[in-house]
């Protein structure tokens, strides 16, 4: 019989042969590690051993989890760590390292659809634009980072990926490679948003560091982390000073909801997004109110107020 262990590190090459991402093979290593270490607490050596019912005792133990807060783990994080041990005794099933697979019928934690929890109106997007500085080179570049995210709806790690030579002036494109799911796809850019591109790139870029491929640099002259560029977005955010709170990821939620209020068809964002499935977009119909509430007056049969606050309502 193979250890487990050796199962695990089996499985993780596997992975990475199968040309996964890098985030995707760190993540379930990680997710496995948690697993490893419950197995070891109580002699589970080699995946014989394991049965459903073993594997609803991990699931409540999960459940149970308290982070160093006293808080639970979010449905989400649950579900998470449950579908790679699910996949991973899968595979041992596949790879015959097992007959049958007790994770086969396991149940994952029912996880609801969850609306972004803030987005940006037009005029508050705005604001957090014109916060960068834009009389200094990093103002100019800040700009053009919250402009690019703005207008193309950029994942994070995506933006910071990018390389000079994915942005097409001409055209007014950027193309992302290898982005979720290693997959490349062309993005339009905004005039404004490119001619800001355009300033950082031809004025202050080559002050940073002139023989790099990276479009965008820190002070360092070097490829931002990802923290970096989430303090950087979540600085100018708290300094616009708009009671709303977020990272780069809320400029792809108001991205989507802004062009759906704005009339764009649905599969027209999915693909700006990147989405896999439309599923995945379709959440944004749900906060894209403008629409909504445009039929909702048109048709709705309740006789809108003659005369709008307390004298309107006294005349009634």
């Amino acid at each position: 019989m193979t250890p487990l262990t050796e199962c695990v590190t089996h499985y993780l090459t596997w992975v990475k042969e199968r040309n996964y991402s890098e985030a995707t093979l760190r993540f379930r290593e990680e997710v496995l590690g948690y697993f490893m270490i419950w197995c070891n607490e109580r002699a589970l050596d080699v995946p014989q051993t394991i049965t459903r019912h073993l594997l609803e005792r991990y699931q409540r133990h999960v459940f149970l989890h308290r982070k160093t807060n006293g808080e639970p783990l979010a449905a989400r994080t649950q579900w998470q760590r449950l579908s790679v041990v699910r996949i991973f005794f899968r595979w041992l099933t596949r790879q015959n390292y097992i007959e049958h697979n007790p994770a086969a019928d396991l149940e994952l934690p029912r996880l609801g659809k969850r609306l972004p929890k803030q987005i940006l109106s037009a005029r508050e997007a705005e604001m957090v634009l014109a916060v960068p500085d834009i009389s200094t080179p990093q103002g100019i570049r800040d700009r053009a980072i919250l402009e690019t995210f703005y207008s193309t709806g950029i994942r994070r790690l995506e933006l910071i990926n990018l390389k000079i030579k994915n942005l097409d002036t001409e055209r007014g494109t950027i193309m992302v490679r290898q982005g979720k799911g290693k997959k490349d796809r062309l993005l339009p850019i905004g005039e404004r948003a490119l001619e800001w591109v355009i300033a950082y790139r031809d004025k202050v870029r080559p002050t940073l560091r002139e023989g790099e491929d990276i479009l965008f640099l820190n002070n360092k002259g070097k490829a931002f982390t990802v923290k970096q560029m989430s303090d950087l977005v979540r600085d100018r955010i708290d300094a616009a000073e708009i009671g709303k709170r977020g990272s780069c990821h809320l400029f792809r939620h108001t991205m989507a909801t802004l062009m759906l209020d704005h009339g764009a068809d649905i599969r027209y964002v999915q693909e700006m997004l990147g989405h896999s499935s439309i599923e995945s977009t379709q959440v944004y119909t749900k906060v894209s109110i403008s629409r909504l509430k445009e039929v909702h007056a048109q048709t709705h049969p309740a006789k809108p107020i003659q005369g709008r606050g307390e004298e309107g309502l006294k005349s009634e």
